[in-house]
């Protein structure tokens, strides 16, 4: 099986955040549709599609639980059952507001500042749903380590199969793929007075999306939406 699975962060859909991600990027993982790209001053339209083509292909998101396929006997009903019980446990919150951040070579909206309760819900999908993700290939591992991983990184891509986890995570909407400092430049500039709306009140976290890629090539859709249903104060993990 090619297909894999992704829990993530994604702003409610009919959110003004959620229509300018989907826009930007070119697509709409939800329905699959492509989307006319807004014309932004400064970024001519060929120049902002192959900007977008990576993270287009994974729709707009942050991730929590990075990708994975399912583990042998394991099934996507039994996923979906899980994470709903899960979301049933966690309480929704508002995170701190956006802005405009660069991750290395590609730009992305962050959060402003560190927040417990986002980095507490990203562990908790890494370490509950770690049962359904089948190991990692070797192909996929050597991927991974082409990037130069720190010894803290090559413990955690061991332990549940990708770097960027637990201690290592940084909450992070893609908005560019990997790209030169002066390109970043230029979007960044472009784009820092029209995402000033998204940017101005704190960020509201009220779900937890499942992605599904049909097959390695294809792109990532929104195939459901969890709504955070706890009542508690802190979110458990």
């Amino acid at each position: 099986m090619t297909s894999r699975y992704a829990i993530y962060y994604a702003p409610d859909d009919t959110s003004n955040l959620w229509r300018f991600g989907t826009e930007w990027l070119g697509r709409d993982p939800l329905t699959g549709a492509a989307l006319p790209q807004p014309a932004i001053e400064g970024l001519d339209a060929g120049f902002v599609a192959a900007a977008t083509a990576a993270p287009r292909h994974y729709g707009f998101h942050a991730t929590l639980k990075p990708p994975f396929a399912l583990a042998p006997g394991t099934y996507a009903a039994h996923l979906i059952h899980a994470l709903d019980d899960f979301a049933a446990r966690q309480a929704p919150f508002a995170a701190p507001r956006l802005e405009l951040a660069r991750f290395g070579s590609f730009l992305a909206f962050a959060l402003a500042a560190p927040d417990d309760r986002m980095t507490a819900l990203a562990a908790g999908c890494v370490r509950d749903f770690d049962r359904f993700r089948a190991p990692p290939t070797e192909a996929e591992l050597a991927t991974r380590r082409k990037a130069g991983l720190s010894g803290q990184q090559e413990a955690l891509l061991a332990k549940w199969g990708y770097p960027y986890v637990m201690e290592a995570f940084r909450f992070h909407m893609s908005l560019t793929g990997s790209l030169p400092t002066d390109d970043l430049d230029r979007i960044e500039d472009a784009l820092r007075p029209v995402v000033g709306p998204f940017c101005a009140a704190p960020l509201p976290v009220e779900s937890l999306c499942l992605y599904w890629q049909k097959e390695r090539s294809a792109p990532f859709t929104l195939i459901k939406r969890f709504l955070l249903r706890g009542a508690n104060e802190r979110l458990t993990a």
